[in-house]
């Protein structure tokens, strides 16, 4: 059985998807860019406001799901400028600053929206 997540404290949905879906224990988190939850637009700001915003509202959803950062155990780092993955792994350190997730980063041609990171997760419940 799967249940759908969607997360009050985080942007709405760009698209025909649903916030997180959960199935066999496991939470699939869709990849989040930068929207701030209130106004649905793109934030302003570089590289370090953008990963900062994307993993706020990553956590936003981790949280209606029932789940925490801790229990990312996987995630998928789009940059639309390899240039910005030192900035981005210091920022993204400070949200796993330790046992931190399996992850892989790629630079990528463009984001939806403009954006200059977007991030997708995994996460199982710890017991």
């Amino acid at each position: 059985m799967k249940r759908i997540i969607s997360a009050k404290n985080a942007p709405a949905a760009a698209g025909p998807y649903s916030h997180a879906v959960e199935a066999g224990g496991i939470l699939f988190v869709s990849g989040q860019v930068a929207l701030d939850p209130a106004t649905g637009k793109l934030i302003n700001g570089g590289i370090r406001e953008q990963t900062e915003q994307v993993l706020r509202n990553i956590g936003a959803i981790l949280e209606a799901a029932g789940y925490s950062y801790g229990d990312v155990v996987k995630s998928t780092v789009l940059l639309s400028d390899i240039e910005d993955f030192k900035t981005m792994n210091e920022i993204y350190s400070k949200f796993f600053p330790t046992e931190q997730p399996a992850r892989v980063a790629y630079a990528v041609k463009d984001l939806p929206l403009g954006a200059l990171i977007e991030i997708e997760v995994i996460a199982v419940k710890s017991k």
